[in-house]
């Protein structure tokens, strides 16, 4: 059901050494690095960590973000429909995201509370 889950530190650099020393014993390291975005896995980023000035967010009210994997592209689109007819502020509407690779298709939206809540499918169309 999870993808992946990510948090919002006060001091990237600082949680970084942290995580990549807590993490290496049961297997996980440093997968991918995107200067503001740390993502950690054994074999894919599914735990990421983010740099909370970066998005000029209220170091009070740090957002949390989690990502649901999806089976494929249609229940990306049936999540997100059914996201926003219950008043889901649209973060991100349905695409593909080849930033984070080729067949990355997800959608993100607000729950009730604020947080970042994903639905994404890995595979080819």
């Amino acid at each position: 059901m999870l993808d992946h889950v990510g948090f919002q530190c006060t001091d990237l650099q600082a949680s970084a050494a942290f995580y990549d020393a807590v993490l290496a014993p049961l297997g996980g390291t440093r997968l991918m690095d995107f200067t503001v975005a740390i993502g950690y896995g054994t074999d894919h980023a599914d735990f990421w960590i983010g740099n909370a000035d970066a998005a000029g967010e209220d170091l009070n009210n740090r957002e949390s973000h989690i990502a649901f994997a999806a089976p494929d592209r249609a229940a990306v689109d049936a999540f997100f429909q059914a996201a926003v007819a219950l008043g889901a502020e649209v973060l991100h509407e349905p695409r593909l995201h080849p930033e984070y690779h080729e067949h990355y298709y997800g959608a993100f939206v607000r729950d009730p509370d604020g947080n970042n809540v994903e639905a994404v499918c890995h595979r080819p169309a």
